[in-house]
């Protein structure tokens, strides 16, 4: 039995606008366990960025948590104070985020901006601190280490900038790390070195690992399960396995259906019809409905219950309720699969 150290218990996140009150998280649960990477996955605006905000403590001044709880390592993060989140902050949960030109200081070298956290929260001497950041700069695979330590930010390149912030990271050796959206500013060689480097590094110090994508073809070889977000819900949960093989709600199918393949026989890629709903005044019934081309007469009416599919994946969908009629998987999405496969194995073989 796997040991939880994160559980969110029906989260509810919201913004006050102009425009009104906008409701970006609604009734998010899960966990996460010790040791595993968790991908959540979906387009922007379905609430992901916002729920790792919420554990991390990091909302805007609009933002507001309605209800929930964010349970870590037993006890409620939304009952700390600021001070304390402090010091959770960076020692225990740290944040990789998507640029890394915005996380790291112009005016100072990489090399003391990887020694201040160490200094900050292990209380450890100035020459103490630099050997560290030396050994987090070989963990992290910096050429040249001793000699970069005294470079500037503007001095590396892309890939090597969001190295240097996953050094800080895990400059304290957290236990939790959440990654939003690490490698989208990065081209695809870059952001494949990027996820290799992530897995092996959850293999060497142990961090349980949030990784926040839009792309679910990024997830699939470093995940342990995958939660895909909707409209502020997730709307299937499951291992990569039972998410990449045996998908069971339309989103999920669409998702799967627009990434690409290099055997891709379509003139163009898949696209999912129509825009994410306005959480300004979210539609009665099932949030994915007017997008969904399977949606059935009981989903502009009622919110679909979490489906039991197996002990680790569920799904909101109406369409695994007994009396729904039986919808066959789109054969693209097979094609996909049969990639997926491939990639993996590829990964593997790669890593030995």
């Amino acid at each position: 039995m796997s040991e939880k150290i994160l559980e969110i218990n029906n989260l509810h996140v919201s913004f006050q606008t102009y425009a009104g009150k906008v409701q970006a998280v609604r009734g998010v649960s899960l966990t996460l366990n010790k040791g595993e990477t968790l991908a959540l996955v979906g387009e922007s605006g379905s609430g992901k960025s916002v729920t790792c905000r919420s554990i991390m403590g990091l909302l805007s001044k609009n933002g507001s948590i309605d209800c929930g709880q964010i349970i870590f390592d037993g006890k409620d993060l939304l009952s700390k104070t600021n001070k304390e989140m402090q010091n959770i902050r960076g020692k225990e949960i740290a944040m990789v985020f998507q640029d890394p030109m915005t996380s790291l200081n112009p005016t100072m070298t990489v090399g003391k901006q990887v020694a201040e956290p160490v200094i900050l929260h292990q209380k450890l001497s100035k020459s103490e601190a630099m050997k560290k950041a030396l050994e987090l700069f070989r963990l992290v695979d910096i050429p040249e280490p001793e000699k970069r330590l005294k470079y500037y930010p503007h001095q590396f390149s892309g890939g090597q900038r969001q190295r240097i912030v996953i050094a800080i990271a895990l400059a304290c050796n957290p236990k939790i790390l959440i990654a939003d959206e690490p490698t989208t500013a990065l081209d695809v060689t870059i952001q494949a070195e990027i996820l290799d480097l992530m897995k092996s590094i959850q293999k060497k110090v142990a961090t349980s690992i949030i990784f926040v994508t839009h792309d679910l073809g990024v997830v699939a070889n470093i995940a342990d399960r995958v939660a895909v977000m909707y409209g502020g819900k997730i709307v299937e949960i499951g291992t990569v396995d039972e998410i990449f093989y045996n998908p069971q709600h339309p989103y999920t199918w669409g998702l799967l259906r627009s990434m690409p393949t290099l055997d891709n026989e379509e003139d163009s890629l898949y696209a999912i019809p129509g825009s994410p709903p306005d959480l300004l005044d979210p539609p009665q019934g099932d949030i994915f409905a007017q997008r969904n081309q399977y949606a059935l007469t009981v989903d502009a009416y009622y919110e679909p219950p979490m489906f039991k599919i197996s002990q680790t994946h569920y799904a909101s969908t109406w369409l695994l309720d007994s009396r729904a009629p039986e919808i066959k998987i789109p054969q693209s999405i097979v094609a996909r699969q049969q990639y997926f496969k491939f990639k993996k194995q590829s990964f593997k073989d790669k890593r030995g």
